[in-house]
């Protein structure tokens, strides 16, 4: 009776342990926990939104731009009500970033502030593309783009293929609004 209840007790703390070591919060509840925020602005685009398929594509930009399903948007815009949060979210996202699953692509200067280009997959298949930026004086923005098998090489066609979209902003609403300043 004793091996038995050793064994339980054993076997409910690893149970235990495991729940704890695997408690950081992934970006996709991030999303859905925060899209509800009056902090954030959340926007959903469907690739279709960009325009790209009125342009004139190689071949390959039209296979990249194939896998893509769908842009998630989430950004923060800083006021003077939210500095404070706005530093814990920004350290929030940051943390779930460093997470060993995701895959730095490059680091850039933009506009906007600092970014990054990360993603999640393999070389040969990438599932989703997490661009983030932040500037300490506008907020920060989150972009997931989400597809299927979509290749690294052809990441670059498709932000080819956008440059000769006529996109022009629609359908982002206020986060178009805090990209401009």
């Amino acid at each position: 009776m004793k091996k038995i209840v050793g064994k339980l007790g054993l076997l409910m703390l690893s149970v235990i342990l495991m729940t704890a070591c695997s408690s950081t919060q992934t970006l996709q509840e991030y999303y859905v926990e925060n899209e509800g925020n009056p902090n954030f602005l959340s926007v959903d685009l469907p690739v279709s939104l960009l325009n790209v398929d009125k342009a004139d594509l190689t071949e390959e930009q039209r296979e990249a731009l194939g896998s893509l399903k769908k842009l998630n948007i989430l950004a923060f815009k800083i006021t003077a009500d939210n500095l404070a949060e706005f530093q814990k979210e920004k350290s929030n996202i940051k943390a779930i970033l460093k997470n060993s699953k995701f895959t730095e692509l490059m680091k850039m200067n933009t506009s906007f502030g600092k970014a990054s280009v990360r993603y999640l997959g393999d070389d040969e298949a990438i599932d989703e593309v997490i661009i983030y930026g932040d500037s300490d004086d506008k907020g920060f923005m989150l972009v997931r783009v989400l597809g299927k098998n979509m290749n690294p090489a052809k990441l670059v066609q498709f932000m080819k293929a956008v440059e000769k979209s006529d996109y022009k902003g629609e359908g982002l609403g206020e986060i178009g609004n805090l990209l401009k300043g």
